[in-house]
């Protein structure tokens, strides 16, 4: 099969992906909690949610003892056994805890909110870097990871007026698929947004990068989601790992702009939208075992240092 991307046919991107119909009494639920959740922000305000949020998430962080018991066990996994003190262990599970509550909230009244107040609220460092790969008129991927809320990041990313599509995974829980129809009938940029199974045909990244969108992806996968897809050992906090390597290999293959990209929950609903300088140099980097190795070793270690900058940004717990 002809992978280059001469042999992929000039045409438009297809329509968002068909978003399964929830069952009535999940939309019923979601829509109760939708109307307590913005009457809440209408009296408080954004910060008054937040803190409804991370009161919530600290009765949580009482009470699930299992989910505590895996967010420790994942501190462990990439961090290390002793990197932590138990007491600091507690207070990251705790912040862990409010974090993934508070973005929880906030996604769940995301289309209630103005969109100039949103804007205000997202800073994005490196845009220079985002803005310059776009100009080259290639693509960009956006080699993202699993810490923090992605999501949430490519909504705004729609919101700022970006071409962005984004990989993910079949099994997508009832939240996330209430939301996307609610964001595609409320912001036309979010229904252009581009949501792709992870097992589709990789033909629909080749076009996507023709077409100058943003990709995002997370190549940070411990598990082997199938035998036949390609990996890269790294050094990721002193251990070696094996990640997937195919979203970056079609980056290369189309002169794509590879940024390392993460994305930051801070207190009272602000964000930082974060795009590091390119892996590698994309008028000279082709798709071979060298280049392939160094850039993912150059995207463990950017995620490395995120992690330990915001390890209350783990997901995948």
């Amino acid at each position: 099969m002809d992978r280059s991307v001469s042999a992929i046919q000039d045409r438009p991107a297809e329509a968002v992906e068909d978003i399964p119909q929830l069952p009535w009494y999940t939309r019923a639920k979601f829509g109760i909690v939708r109307v307590f959740l913005a009457s809440w922000m209408r009296c408080f305000g954004l910060t008054g949610l937040y803190r409804f949020g991370a009161f919530f998430g600290t009765c949580e962080w009482l009470i699930n003892y299992k989910l505590r018991r895996r967010y420790r066990k994942r501190l462990r996994f990439i961090f290390g056994p002793d990197h932590f003190t138990r007491a600091e262990a507690r207070r990251l599970t705790r912040d862990w805890f409010c974090r993934v509550r508070c973005d929880k909230l906030f996604y769940l009244v995301f289309d209630k909110i103005p969109k100039a107040k949103v804007i205000e609220r997202v800073e994005f460092i490196g845009q220079e870097n985002m803005d310059a790969g776009l100009a080259r008129g290639k693509g960009v991927y956006a080699a993202m990871s699993h810490v923090g809320t992605q999501h949430v990041a490519g909504v705004l990313m729609a919101i700022l007026g970006y071409k962005v599509a984004g990989v993910r995974d079949r099994k997508e829980g009832a939240l996330r698929l209430h939301m996307q129809q609610i964001f595609a009938q409320r912001y036309p940029e979010v229904a252009a947004l581009r949501i792709l199974f992870a097992d589709r045909f990789p033909r629909e990244l080749f076009r996507l990068f023709k077409q100058n969108y943003i990709l995002g992806t997370s190549l940070d996968v411990d598990r082997e989601r199938a035998p036949h897809l390609s990996r890269q050992k790294v050094v990721f906090f002193g251990e070696e790992r094996e990640w997937l390597t195919g979203t970056l290999q079609i980056a290369l293959r189309c002169g794509a702009v590879i940024l390392p990209s993460f994305w930051v929950s801070l207190p009272n609903y602000y964000f930082q939208l974060i795009a590091y300088e390119p892996l590698v140099d994309p008028d000279t980097a082709k798709d071979e075992p060298e280049t392939v190795a160094m850039a993912m070793q150059r995207y463990a270690e950017r995620i490395e240092a995120h992690a330990r900058a915001h390890p209350d940004h783990l997901s995948k717990v």
